[in-house]
C-alpha cells in the first residue's frame, strides 16, 4: 500500500535507468476509470514537463518510480481540465464524506498496486482524513519512509473509501468534465445535507444546490440556517429559485420569501405558477408571529359523516396528499365549519364502516388566524397535539399547524 505523498516528488527513471524528472502531479481520468492514476506529470527543469501513462509504469516505491519505456516515448504535458489532479484537487481540499455525512479535509490519498503484464497500475482506494496522513505529510522528506510507516502504525487511522467521496467543485463546467455526480449527495437526509452545506464556502454551497434535483434542493433549503438560505436564493436568481420553491409546502415558501429583500421576493413570486403564487401571497399577508403565519393551507378535510374506508380510499388515490406531512384528517360539517380532528393512527385502527365523527378527538380544537404564536404553543403543550386547525371568522378551516411547525419555530427562537 502506497500513499500519494510518498510518490509526489519521487525520482522517475526510464527503461534504460536514466533519470527523467520528479513526479510533480498524479492525474485521474474519471471518464475512463474513476480511481486509476492514469498519468504522472514529470517535472524536469529547465525542460518541458513530460507525461507518463499508467501503462508506462513498471515499479513504484516510496520516493522512486521506474518506467518500462524510453524517455523519448513520453508525451509533452498539456493541461486538461477533465483530469482530476491529486495534489491540486484533493490534497488539503474539503470533500464530502457521504457515508459519514460530513465535510472533511484530505491529508493524503491511499493507493493500491495492481500488477499485470509487466506494468504497475495505481488505484485510489481511500482518502486519509486523520492524524496518520497529517504526520506523514509533516515528516515527508525529513525522516526515512520506513520510520514514518512505523510511527504511523501507532496512530489512530481515519480513512474514507473512495466510493464514498464526493468532490466539491464550484465551476459547473468543470463538474461536468470531471463527471462529478450528485446522486450520493441527493440520497442524504435533508438535515444532514443542510449541515454539510453550512460548513462549505458560499461558492461551494451554490454548486451543490444547483446540481441537486429541485425537490431535493427544496428539502435541504428548508433545513438551512435562515441567513444561509437567503444568500443561496438571492445568488441563484429568480427563475431557478422559483423552480425550487415550487417544491416546498406553501408555509415554508412564505417563510423563506418573507425574509428576502422585497424586490427579490417579488421577482420570485412572478416566476411561480399562478396558483402557487396566490397561496404564498395569502400567507405573506399574515403576521409571521401568528397562527396564520405558521399554518400550511394545504391539508386533508372530509365530511364528518364519511366512513373510514371512504377517507382511506380518497387519501390513497389522491396524488396531491403528502403522506409524510399527514398527521390528521380535519372534519367539516354541512356549513363547512370545522367539526373535529381525527388522528391518522386512529383512522387506521378503526373499523371499515365507522363514521369519522365517531373517531374525532374531543374537544374540538382550533385557533384563529390572528392568534399569537404563544397561544399556539400553549395549546400544543396543553393538549399534546400533533396538528391544530386554523379557522377564519366563520369557523371555516383555512390551514393547519403541525407539531413540526411548532418545533421548528421554537428552535428558531432558541
Amino acid at each position: 500500500m502506497l500513499h500519494a505523498t510518498e510518490l509526489l516528488g519521487a525520482e522517475v527513471y526510464d527503461a534504460r535507468g536514466n533519470f527523467v524528472g520528479r513526479a510533480r502531479e498524479l492525474f485521474i481520468e474519471p471518464a475512463e476509470q474513476p480511481n486509476r492514476i492514469a498519468r504522472i506529470l514529470l517535472a524536469r527543469r529547465p525542460y518541458q514537463p513530460l507525461m507518463a501513462r499508467y501503462d508506462h509504469v513498471s515499479f513504484v516505491a516510496p520516493g522512486t518510480i521506474r518506467l518500462n519505456v524510453d524517455e523519448r516515448l513520453l508525451e509533452v504535458y498539456e493541461p486538461n481540465e477533465s483530469w482530476l489532479a491529486v495534489r491540486k484537487d484533493l490534497l488539503d481540499q474539503q470533500i464530502i464524506d457521504t457515508e459519514g455525512r460530513k465535510v472533511v479535509r484530505v491529508n493524503d490519498v491511499e493507493l493500491a498496486e495492481q500488477r499485470q503484464n509487466g506494468t504497475v497500475e495505481l488505484r485510489v482506494t481511500q482518502v486519509d482524513v486523520g492524524l496518520t496522513g497529517a504526520v506523514r505529510r509533516l515528516l515527508q522528506g525529513v525522516v526515512a519512509p520506513s520510520l514514518i510507516r512505523r510511527l504511523q502504525m501507532k496512530l489512530p487511522t481515519r480513512q474514507i473509501r473512495w466510493e464514498f467521496v464526493n468532490l466539491v467543485e464550484p465551476d459547473p463546467m468543470r463538474r461536468i468534465k470531471l463527471r462529478i455526480s450528485s446522486d450520493r449527495i441527493a440520497r442524504l437526509h435533508p438535515a444532514d445535507l443542510a449541515d454539510i452545506m453550512e460548513e462549505l464556502a458560499p461558492a461551494e454551497r451554490q454548486a451543490i444546490m444547483e446540481s441537486l434535483p429541485d425537490e431535493t434542493a427544496a428539502e435541504a433549503l428548508v433545513e438551512l440556517d435562515t441567513r444561509v438560505k437567503r444568500e443561496i436564493v438571492e445568488e441563484m436568481g429568480p427563475e431557478k429559485a422559483a423552480d425550487i420553491i415550487e417544491e416546498m409546502a406553501p408555509d415554508e415558501a412564505a417563510d423563506l420569501l418573507a425574509g428576502l429583500p422585497p424586490e427579490t421576493s417579488r421577482e420570485v413570486l412572478e416566476e411561480l405558477p399562478r396558483a402557487e403564487a396566490q397561496e404564498v401571497r395569502e400567507l405573506l399577508a399574515f403576521d409571521e408571529n401568528t397562527a396564520g403565519g405558521m399554518m400550511n393551507p394545504v391539508f386533508v378535510f372530509m365530511g364528518e359523516e364519511a366512513t373510514r374506508d371512504e377517507v382511506v380510499d380518497w387519501i390513497r388515490t389522491n396524488p396531491d396528499v403528502n403522506s409524510e406531512q399527514l398527521d390528521a384528517v380535519f372534519l367539516i360539517n354541512r356549513e363547512a365549519q370545522l367539526a373535529g380532528t381525527v388522528a391518522v393512527a386512529r383512522l387506521l385502527l378503526a373499523g371499515p364502516g365507522q363514521r369519522m365523527n365517531e373517531l374525532r378527538y374531543d374537544p374540538v380544537l382550533s385557533v384563529a388566524a390572528d392568534a399569537a404564536e404563544k397561544e399556539v404553543f400553549e395549546m400544543f403543550d396543553k393538549y399534546n397535539l400533533r396538528a391544530l386547525g386554523v379557522v377564519d371568522e366563520a369557523q371555516h378551516p383555512i390551514g393547519v399547524i403541525t407539531v413540526d411547525d411548532v418545533v421548528h419555530r421554537l428552535w428558531k427562537r432558541g
